[in-house]
């Protein structure tokens, strides 16, 4: 249950059987209830900011997000050693090791840089979220942005366009903060191939190759990558299940 999304994720012998995707919105419960209802499970094991509302209504055990986001990107990719995770509030870093934890970091402050980042800036440049990507890209010309604070890049983004900016170059610049700011956490704890991208920013295609090119690495975008914490929780689940 995340602080944006709530995903559901299903597994039955090693395959992924049902997944789904809904708005957290104002009634978390209620909408975790909902994306539960039509599909058969035996065990719920739950993730992420509202884990622990589920663990008091349907869900047990659970599981932190680093450990589901190891474990998720770990199945999906067997070669994975290293997991970047930008989710709604939150952005982490995770080294693993045959799937395990072995180190990770965290922002370490507000959601400067993370998916409600992204949304608030693209509203306030008239964009969808999902064209913000794509329009950063054409851009030639990016035009820097100092404040990481999500209130005060708005006004800052604002004063741009008042002085005649164009959206787009305002965008890449923009997008080009929020990889510097990433590469400074990874930079952190380090990074070894391969590197799975999880979370929804992933579906970013500025974002990813603006990694790309920083890190010198072709990243693994899952088909689906908002679903990879809820595929390791279903994992845990199984594993429950065994002991």
């Amino acid at each position: 249950m995340g602080s944006r999304t709530i995903k559901f994720a299903v597994l039955d012998n090693h395959s992924i059987t049902d997944y789904r995707v809904v708005e957290t919105g104002t009634d978390p419960l209620g909408n975790a209830k909902t994306i539960l209802d039509g599909s058969p499970y035996d065990r719920i094991t739950a993730t992420g900011y509202g884990r622990y509302l589920a663990h008091e209504n349907f869900a047990y055990p659970v599981i932190t997000e680093i450990k589901a986001y190891a474990l998720g990107a770990y199945f999906l990719f067997p070669g994975c050693r290293t997991v970047i995770d930008i989710g709604g509030q939150d952005s982490k870093i995770i080294k693993i090791i045959n799937g395990k934890v072995e180190d990770f970091e965290m922002n370490d402050r507000c959601a400067a840089g993370t998916g409600k980042f992204l949304e608030v800036m693209a509203h306030t440049l008239g964009y969808t979220i999902e064209d913000f990507g794509i329009e950063a890209m054409r851009a030639q010309k990016p035009v820097s942005i100092n404040a990481m604070c999500t209130v005060f890049a708005e006004s800052e983004v604002v004063s741009l366009l008042a002085r005649g900016e164009k959206p787009g170059n305002i965008a890449l610049g923009i997008h080009q903060s929020i990889v510097s700011r990433l590469q400074a956490l990874i930079g952190r704890v380090g990074f070894l191939d391969e590197i799975v991208f999880a979370g929804g920013v992933a579906k970013n295609r500025c974002i990813v190759s603006l990694l790309e090119k920083n890190l010198a690495r072709k990243l693994l975008v899952p088909d689906e990558p908002q679903i990879v914490g809820a595929i390791g929780a279903a994992i845990a689940a199984g594993c429950i299940n065994k002991e």
